[in-house]
């Protein structure tokens, strides 16, 4: 698949400014999205690492580690592979287990065989899915070092006198 990319010449851009529509609506484009792409005759065997969005077409085999970016598998993509992704999308075949930080999409014509750990899951009618699904709280996509502090308990000052039987009494109601 070809990615869209801007050329200069002398410091000019020579994308278009705007689309228009079937509607005759005219939108904004914005800068493309940078995204690496693996092509169909490709296969990549060890850990895949990037810092950037990823379109595999082709096969990977082991291990893919891309924390804070997508994860696109194609239609005539096939991932025997563990894949850690903020997002992972599925139009092809994944056998390996899958942990997302925010979203997980299995397409119609996708499948995935594996254990998916989530925030937020979608599964098209015709997609497949086999192995465990957790879907986790979006308070828990808060960095370890916040949790923490948000789980300490506070101290409690110990209550006035005149105030200690309403205190008792508001949290007995409660």
């Amino acid at each position: 698949m070809l990615q869209p990319s801007e050329y200069t010449y002398n410091g000019k851009s020579n994308t278009p400014a705007l689309n228009a529509t079937p509607n005759n609506q005219t939108k904004t484009v914005g800068a493309p999205i940078e995204q690496a792409t693996i092509g169909r005759t490709v296969v990549i065997k060890g850990e895949l690492t990037a810092a950037e969005a990823l379109y595999i077409d082709g096969r990977i085999e082991g291990k893919i580690n891309m924390p804070d970016h997508r994860v696109t598998i194609g239609r005539n993509g096939s991932v025997q592979a563990n894949i850690n992704a903020r997002d992972v999308v599925v139009m092809g075949k994944v056998n390996g287990n899958i942990e997302c930080a925010d979203r997980v999409d299995i397409r119609s014509e996708g499948s995935v065989t594996g254990d998916v750990s989530t925030i937020r899951l979608s599964v098209e009618e015709g997609a497949v899915l086999k192995g465990g699904i957790e879907v986790r709280s979006a308070e828990l996509k808060q960095p370890k070092a916040q949790q923490k502090a948000a789980e300490a308990p506070k101290p409690a000052e110990a209550p006035k006198p005149a105030e200690g039987a309403k205190a008792i009494g508001a949290v007995a109601s409660a």
